[in-house]
């Protein structure tokens, strides 16, 4: 299925991390959105459509010709090239762009490029085609070989080898699981849920920010003693429960009571998903079975590293089995320090007790003032350090350069091009950073071209955008919590792998991968944004100008590793959730809040409350599906890279070095376990029935989980 493979979305933290390209560059002069000449008004979207679809007509009738191996690949690598341009430009357009002429143009265009992709899918002659390339390695590179495989696979999950009844059926239930996806991640945004605190005293002043003001009649017990005028009202404050502010409320609030009603407000919305998330299972399931799997997760691991849902089953519980101890160990301190800090008999330990009282121990323990800290890291400096990354690793320079007239889609872009003093221009960045009405609360990594060989002599130079959501009045006033700083690092790791990987076809350009090797490059980024070595050139005091001391970096990393051990469960939680409902058979899935309180139950020293149904705003379960134990994978690889490849001298041009011409330059065009032998040596992955998981050695000595 060729939209899979050209467009599938990863996670609204990588919203769109495989998302390419275009087929024009960058101009100074008056241009369109993105640099296309169509984009200077919201319908030119539909004449990208009609040129699309018209070029890709001709490509399918050449390929239909049945040319050579090699053109047969050639030419289906353009037809991918040429649809997505459409679909990657509409898709970073709906989730950025502040005219509402623009987004409503953008989700058309990507309604009517997702009808041709479907028709791309069942044509029988570029089936017939790829099939012939395959058979015929010895006429194909390496890389084209690989192409072909995953060309056929590709084509094949989306039903075509099926007979016409049962394509007929899985192409409904395809367009049934698109809508159903789009709806659940609508209703995430639409219904964050809601609180209502009164007194407003009861919530930090602090945090008022996040809140509306509401009124409600005084008690008749107020009113009497404020006299006879029984047009009193109390002044309360109202909190959407949307993931930033509840954040901020079980972080800051004092008030247990109040963090309470915000957790279960916060969980427990939306609860319209449930009913959602119950069409989606059943209809990944019956598509499943049509296609000759046992389960979903059967189905989307057979072509990842893992291959099958029992090994990635079974190295989870092998984590959880890893981790217990320790977490367990941390979750007595809290509690103990609850005991402490409460002045009163406590029992146990609540959910919303977790983030209030990890923060207080973080403060104390290693005297954190979280304001100090993001002082040293406004977004103009944080932008200064990923040119400092980029310049020290590779030898690369960042260099802004101005945007034409009608190529940015909002004043506070910025547009970077890399480049390198031998090889001049490798790719281009734009930066949308800061938080707006309207946009899309996502980070996220948007390819919107990627790269590929034209020829001999010419190459097309990548095109990438960043986008995250960091508030602040301006761009300049920006200042970025330390977490912050970890995601932008994040993103651009996926960027670089993008920007950096020079693969003959943009099937496997950057960030293009098996999905259980998507993010190894962006786990291993953030080991960037903890080290001091690294932080000391870039983040500056926003007053002074002083550089961050290496005491305060020390203090971050110590209260980083106070609750490891909580955290990386609580991966392994969400990670058992998503594997468990694609894994069983609807019939098996009565209820899945009670299936979600089990695994918690079993997985987890915290206790599940009755009535909430966190998962219900766990995006990943849409946009993974039986993958978000790739975030396991990476993390695991990241630290086996860090600690045998760039730990000891992380900035230098000899790590750098080996990252670009070992990893990120193949993309996806080579064996990521062969990538990863290469780099690190045979301490990176081990097999296991028939599988590939990573060896957890360096993660758990990062960690002091063994022994």
């Amino acid at each position: 299925m060729l939209h899979a493979l050209i467009c599938k979305p990863v996670s609204y933290f990588t919203y769109a991390r495989r998302f390419l390209h275009s087929s024009t560059a960058p101009l100074i002069k008056e241009t369109g959105l993105y640099g296309f000449e169509h984009l200077k008004a919201p319908k030119g979207f539909q004449r990208m459509v009609d040129d699309a679809i018209e070029r890709s007509d001709e490509l399918v009738k050449y390929i239909a010709g049945m040319p050579s191996p090699p053109e047969i690949i050639k030419a289906m690598d353009e037809v991918s090239d040429t649809v997505c341009t459409v679909i990657d430009s509409a898709e970073l357009c709906r989730h950025t762009h502040p005219d509402r002429d623009f987004v409503d143009e953008a989700s058309k265009a990507t309604l009517r490029m997702n009808e041709y992709i479907h028709h791309l899918n069942s044509n029988p002659s570029l089936y017939h085609a790829v099939i012939k390339a395959e058979q015929n390695p010895h006429m194909l590179s390496e890389e084209a070989q690989r192409a072909a495989h995953y060309l056929r696979i590709d084509l094949e999950k989306g039903g075509i080898h099926l007979s016409a009844e049962k394509l007929d059926r899985v192409n409904q239930l395809n367009m049934e699981v698109v809508q159903l996806c789009r709806k659940f991640n609508e209703n995430i945004i639409t219904d964050p849920g809601q609180v209502d605190i009164f007194p407003a005293s009861r919530i930090p002043k602090k945090l008022h920010h996040l809140t509306k003001t509401i009124y409600r009649p005084s008690s008749v017990a107020s009113q009497k003693s404020a006299g006879t005028d029984c047009n009193l009202k109390e002044r309360g404050l109202r909190l959407v429960t949307e993931p930033d502010a509840l954040c901020s409320i079980l972080q800051l609030a004092s008030d247990a009571e109040v963090r309470k009603l915000a957790y279960i407000g916060g969980n427990s919305s939306p609860r319209a998903n449930l009913v959602v998330l119950d069409k989606l299972l059943d209809a990944r399931h019956e598509f499943s079975e049509i296609m000759g799997c046992n389960s979903y997760s059967e189905f989307a691991l057979k072509e990842n590293m893992a291959s099958s849902p029992e090994v990635v089953m079974s190295f989870l519980h092998d984590m959880s089995k890893m981790v217990r101890p320790k977490a367990e160990e941390e979750f007595k301190k809290i509690l103990e320090f609850k005991r402490a800090n409460s002045g009163l008999l406590v029992e146990d330990l609540e959910p919303w007790d977790e983030p209030y009282f990890t923060r207080m121990m973080k403060s104390s323990a290693h005297s954190l003032d979280y304001s100090v800290v993001a002082s040293y890291f406004s977004l103009p400096q944080c932008i200064e350090g990923l040119k400092v990354l980029a310049e020290s690793l590779f030898g690369v320079r960042c260099h802004e350069i101005p945007l034409g007239p009608g190529e940015s889609w909002h004043p506070d872009v910025l547009k970077l091009s890399l480049y390198h003093p031998d090889e001049g221009d490798l790719g281009y960045l734009y930066l949308d950073l800061k938080s707006r009405k309207g946009k899309h609360p996502i980070c996220a990594h948007f390819a919107i071209r990627g790269g590929r060989r034209i020829s001999e002599t010419d190459y097309q130079l990548p095109i990438i955008a960043l986008v995250c959501n960091f508030s602040g009045p301006n761009f300049a006033s920006v200042q970025l919590h330390h977490s912050d700083v970890e995601t932008l690092f994040h993103e651009f790791g996926h960027a670089v792998h993008s920007l950096l990987s020079r693969t003959d076809y943009q099937h496997f350009s950057g960030t293009r991968v098996v999905l259980d090797f998507a993010e190894t490059p962006s786990n291993l980024f953030e080991y960037y944004a903890w080290d001091y070595r690294v932080l000391r050139k870039f983040a500056k005091h926003n007053s002074t100008g002083d550089l961050i001391p290496e005491k305060l970096v020390e203090s971050l990393v110590g209260a980083k590793k106070m609750f490891a051990a909580t955290e990386l469960q609580r991966q392994v939680f969400y990670t058992l959730i998503d594997q468990t409902l694609h894994t069983l058979k609807p019939s098996s899935i009565s209820n899945t809040i009670s299936i979600v309180a089990d695994l918690k139950r079993e997985h987890t020293s915290w206790k599940h409350v009755e009535g909430t149904h966190w998962h219900t705003r766990f995006s990943h379960l849409v946009t993974y599906g039986a993958g978000y134990y790739s975030y396991l994978y990476a993390k695991c690889f990241a630290a086996t890279i860090w600690q045998k490849t760039c730990q000891e001298d992380p900035l230098s041009l000899d790590t750098g070095s080996a990252l670009r011409s070992k990893l990120l330059q193949h993309g996806g065009a080579k064996d990521p376990a062969i990538i990863l032998n290469d780099l690190v040596g045979n301490c990176a992955t081990r097999n296991q029935n028939g599988g590939i998981v990573p060896d957890v050695t360096s993660l758990a000595m990062e960690m002091k989980l063994l022994d």
